[in-house]
C-alpha cells in the first residue's frame, strides 16, 4: 500500500458574486471519501472601520475588498496547521484575495479563478444581500467601490490561475476536471 501524499491545497478566487463559494461547495461535495476542509477568507476579515473614500464620489466605506482587510497571518497559520496535521486530504481556500498574495499562492497546488461578468456579479450581490441591505446601499457600494477594487486587486490575479472557470455557467464538467486533478495528485 502506497504512502498517502500530503494534503492538496486548492485556491479558488474570483470577484464578488462570481460563484466561488458555490463552486467550492460543489467541489467539496464531489470529493466524497476524502477529508476535505474549506477556509473562506471572509472568515478572516479584520475589523474594518469605514475609512476608505470611494474614488468616484468620495463617499466613505468600510473596505472589505482590499487585501489588507484579510488577516493573512491568521489564515497562513491555519493553512500550515491543517496541511501538516494529517487530518485533511484536501484543503479548499476561497476568497477574493486568494491569488493576490504571493506567499499564499506559493502554498497552492492548484489555482482556480472563477470568472463572471460584472453585471451578473452585481445582480448576484443584490439577490444575496437584499434581505440585509437596501437596493440603493448595495448598488451604491458596488458602483462606488467594489467594482473599482475588483479591477485594482482581483481581476489581475486571474493571470496567476492554472484554470479559469466560467462563473456564469458552472457545469458538472468544471467540477469534474478539478476533482480529477485532485484525485490524480493524491495517492489513496
Amino acid at each position: 500500500m502506497g504512502e498517502r501524499n500530503t494534503c492538496k491545497v486548492i485556491g479558488i478566487a474570483g470577484g464578488s458574486g462570481s460563484g466561488k463559494t458555490t463552486f467550492c461547495h460543489a467541489l467539496a461535495t464531489s470529493l466524497k471519501g476524502l477529508r476535505v476542509r474549506t477556509l473562506s477568507t471572509d472568515d478572516y476579515f479584520k475589523e474594518v472601520k469605514p475609512s476608505v473614500h470611494a474614488p468616484y464620489n468620495g463617499k466613505v466605506y468600510a473596505d472589505y475588498d482590499h487585501p489588507n482587510s484579510v488577516d493573512m497571518d491568521k489564515l497562513n497559520q491555519d493553512i500550515c496547521y491543517l496541511t501538516s496535521s494529517g487530518m485533511v486530504d484536501v484543503l479548499l481556500i476561497e476568497g477574493l484575495m486568494v491569488l493576490y498574495v504571493q506567499k499564499l499562492r506559493e502554498k497552492l497546488d492548484l489555482k482556480v479563478f472563477v470568472d463572471c461578468p460584472s453585471d451578473e456579479r452585481l445582480v448576484r450581490r443584490l439577490r444575496r444581500d437584499m434581505h440585509e441591505e437596501s437596493f440603493r446601499d448595495i448598488s451604491s457600494e458596488y458602483l462606488d467601490l467594489v467594482r473599482h477594487r475588483h479591477h485594482e486587486f482581483v481581476e489581475p490575479t486571474k493571470w496567476h490561475a492554472d484554470i479559469i472557470l466560467n462563473g456564469s455557467n458552472p457545469t458538472e464538467t468544471s467540477i469534474a476536471v478539478v476533482r480529477e486533478w485532485i484525485l490524480s495528485h493524491l495517492r489513496v
